[in-house]
């Protein structure tokens, strides 16, 4: 996923710097960016920032391998009991980790050989946590190109809510259900977000999206039998089921909370591509942080910095920030960057206005029948 060595040409964009309101368009008549990455990209790279960092990298994959192996050292060790919900609960952070790390990985932060690449893709995706690095690549890829898009970007067209009113029309009775309460089930439907990965990563194997389907299959069969073996040979059935239900609804909800708050509630865009600065910076939210923050969020709380550099590694994206923010003040471009806490809540309102707008347009396509009287 490299960037353009000079800022793709398009539509101007334009948006305020407060929250957007829902769906709303990126429009305007000027390119606030236009074609002003390049010196950005300049200032980047002589600052050292799109080097690799073999040692952060060396120290993260040991530190990960202990942590995923550690917790599946706990899980036989304390054999078939109900305390074993707790393990799933270290797990599903541990698996949170190891995602963020093979995210790394696909974007070239780590290392940059393809063959080298691939390699630890699938042991990240395929083998340890049961998706297809090769869907994930093809996904994510798109995503990049297109963040926020309505007809292009794979993650807003895959979501069961509705990101803009738009997406509301002509859906299925249970998707029409849950855009009438997308706000109260957002967090619970995170937590069905591991499965809807494998689910898509299947689909995709089946459609012969990855260039090695046959592998990447194998794989995945690899790490559900070890997966159930493992479960079911310690557990009781019962507990085993609770077990999973656990371990995959905490793992998808911890991915769900990384990943929404960096572009979920802000403008989207229908049609004509905008330059690449303006794209990437205008549909992103920052999440003002600490170390913590980064260690959790595994550097995707620098949204808008990952969005304009996704090769860059994740330790230099603190830094990179400054130059960033300094870039858009010179070029008058929004910068937008909230808490934590903040970020989930304009993504809440964000769906309920869809929500309020969606049921006053149908209110206004089937009005009530006057009064008798």
């Amino acid at each position: 996923m490299s960037v353009p060595d000079t800022a793709s040409p398009g539509s101007p964009t334009a948006a305020s710097a407060g929250p957007p309101g829902p769906g709303a368009p990126v429009g305007g008549t000027a390119p606030i960016g236009g074609n002003s990455f390049a010196p950005l990209q300049e200032r980047v790279r002589a600052a050292g920032l799109l080097r690799p960092c073999t040692g952060y990298y060396a120290a993260k994959f040991a530190m990960n391998t202990t942590l995923f192996g550690a917790s599946w050292a706990v899980f036989a060790l304390l054999g078939d009991s109900w305390w074993q919900l707790a393990t799933a609960a270290l797990l599903a952070f541990a698996y949170g980790q190891t995602g963020l790390l093979g995210h790394d990985v696909g974007h070239g932060q780590v290392i940059r050989g393809r063959r080298a690449m691939e390699t630890l893709g699938l042991l990240h995706g395929n083998l340890a946590l049961g998706f297809s690095y090769g869907w994930w690549m093809s996904h994510h890829t798109r995503h990049h190109n297109h963040p926020n898009h309505l007809d292009l970007d794979p993650d807003i067209l895959r979501r069961v809510v509705a990101f803009s009113p738009a997406q509301a029309q002509g859906v299925s009775r249970l998707r029409a259900f849950v855009i009438r309460h997308q706000a109260a089930l957002f967090f619970p439907l995170l937590g069905l977000e591991a499965v809807g990965l494998r689910v898509g990563s299947v689909i995709a194997i089946r459609r012969g999206v990855p260039r090695r389907p046959r592998l990447e299959l194998a794989l995945l069969a690899v790490h559900a039998a070890g997966y159930l073996t493992a479960v079911f040979g310690v557990l009781s059935p019962l507990t085993g089921l609770a077990f999973i239900a656990v371990h995959q609804g905490l793992f998808g909800a911890y991915l769900g909370c990384v990943f929404a708050p960096n572009h979920k509630g802000m403008p989207v865009r229908q049609g004509e591509e905008p330059d690449w600065l303006s794209r990437q910076v205008l549909t992103s939210r920052n999440i003002r942080s600490s170390r913590v923050h980064d260690f959790l969020y595994g550097g995707l709380n620098y949204q808008i910095e990952h969005h304009l550099f996704p090769g860059m590694p994740r330790p230099h994206l603190r830094r990179c920030r400054l130059l960033v923010r300094e870039h858009c003040a010179t070029v008058s471009l929004p910068y937008y960057e909230v808490g934590a806490l903040r970020s989930y809540r304009e993504v809440l309102a964000h769906l309920a206005e869809v929500t309020r707008r969606v049921a006053a347009r149908e209110q206004g396509s089937h009005p009530r029948p006057p009064a008798a009287g």
